[in-house]
């Protein structure tokens, strides 16, 4: 470390001697000072861990004319590194390579270090495909966004946070984090596994000249990494605990809404309820090793009875995974008999 970022970080521990005595917890530093990635300007990318509000008074912003450097002294709470440990997103440097310079206690070095092991576990469990999974629906917002801009410069802001998006999930998928700065980026991808083209599809965005190749590239990556993130981990089999109640569920939902809708010719209502039927077969698809059932492919605007067939043959064949765990639907003639059962 040189001794310009040492007189930094003695200046941040010798302040909250003075003024916040009781607030600051650790410090540490990370980035390309702890990577050895720094140039001539680096910036000094400091974990000052603060446990009260007082410790704010560490923070602060400023530029070193003679060395024309800036840097940002920015103060870290508990509850954020908590979040770290949550694995939501893919840059963890900040809490798992922080070297510890200074520590107010064990106490302090003890926590850091349980949220530490809490991360490298998320990170080596199942887990992570949650996370993955939870990040690719902010890529598919972050999506939106970009197509929905007015505007080439908007449209390509929305891009580079769906680029930032895309790259936790497939970081996350892999049980893995960026350790080192962006310029580093690609070179932390190689050797995992990604989607088909992902690198490709990135330089290809970054390089786009107007709006409508802009998008095209945009669709092409969010569909690899859907796909991609889709494969996580193996579905469990299927089970009377998993299924149970679910056929009557969809009965009751919409079995008799597809033909009501059709008798009155309510295009909107027929694409709904075989809309929310498709999301649930979806869900239960995508835990569980049944077939995927497409049913809005088979949907027609102006063939609504023909939608409600498609709806009961769709039925039928989910009801088939019932009957291969020797389930049946629970059905009663009439509502005494129901009664009667129901009361015990």
């Amino acid at each position: 470390m040189n001794s310009l970022n040492e007189k930094i970080i003695g200046a941040v521990v010798e302040k909250a001697r003075r003024v916040c005595p009781d607030s600051l917890a650790l410090v540490g530093v990370y980035g390309s000072a702890r990577t050895g990635d720094g140039h001539a300007r680096s910036d000094l990318d400091l974990l000052i861990l603060i446990g009260d509000e007082e410790g704010r008074k560490l923070a602060k912003g400023f530029i070193l004319e003679d060395a024309g450097i800036g840097y940002d002294l920015y103060c870290t709470t508990w509850p954020m590194l908590e979040d770290d440990a949550a694995c939501r997103q893919a840059h963890l440097g900040r809490l798992m390579d922080a070297e510890i310079v200074y520590a107010s206690g064990e106490a302090a070095l003890a926590r850091l270090n349980g949220l530490r092991e809490r991360a490298a576990a998320l990170l080596a469990s199942e887990e992570r495909y949650r996370r993955a999974a939870e990040t690719v629906e902010r890529l598919c917002g972050a999506y939106a966004r970009a197509m929905a801009a007015e505007t080439l410069g908007a449209m390509r802001a929305w891009a580079a946070w769906f680029i930032s998006l895309g790259l936790d999930a497939v970081m996350l998928w892999n049980g893995r984090y960026f350790k080192r700065g962006v310029k580093r980026t690609f070179e932390e991808l190689a050797g995992l596994d990604l989607p088909e083209g992902f690198v490709e599809d990135i330089g290809k965005i970054v390089r786009s000249r107007d709006a409508g190749e802009l998008g095209g590239r945009l669709t092409a990556l969010l569909r690899s990494v859907m796909k991609f993130t889709d494969r996580a981990g193996q579905k469990d089999p299927p089970s009377k605990q998993v299924l149970e109640g679910t056929y009557e569920e969809m009965f009751s939902n919409w079995r008799n809404k597809m033909p009501e809708a059709a008798a009155r010719g309510d295009v909107f209502s027929s694409f709904m309820n075989m809309a929310s039927f498709q999301f649930m077969l979806g869900e239960i698809a995508g835990e569980t090793d049944i077939p995927e059932y497409n049913v809005m492919e088979a949907f027609d605007p102006d063939d609504l009875a023909g939608n409600a067939e498609a709806f009961d043959a769709a039925l039928a064949e989910y009801l088939k995974e019932y009957e291969k765990l020797g389930m049946k639907p629970e059905r009663y003639r009439n509502v005494d008999e129901f009664v009667r059962e129901y009361l015990g």
